[in-house]
């Protein structure tokens, strides 16, 4: 679980669904045409739906360290 999650910038957003098939924790969703983070206490931050977005209407502005 994510303690933050992608911010989508909806004016960008077209509703395509690319960020909904390539999320693995089915955390985003299409509601009336915009892409949403409808579970984000599922987002694992993978990024995917950021790199897969066609339009750039997905951002993860935040780094994750991970301590070893």
């Amino acid at each position: 679980m994510a303690t933050t999650v992608p911010e989508i910038d909806n004016q960008k957003c077209t509703g395509c669904g690319d960020c909904v098939e390539a999320c693995p924790s089915h955390a985003v969703e299409l509601d009336h045409g915009q892409a949403i983070i409808a579970r984000p206490d599922d987002c694992n931050y993978c990024t995917e739906c950021e790199t897969l977005c066609p339009e750039g209407a997905i951002s993860c502005p935040f780094e994750i360290v991970m301590d070893v």
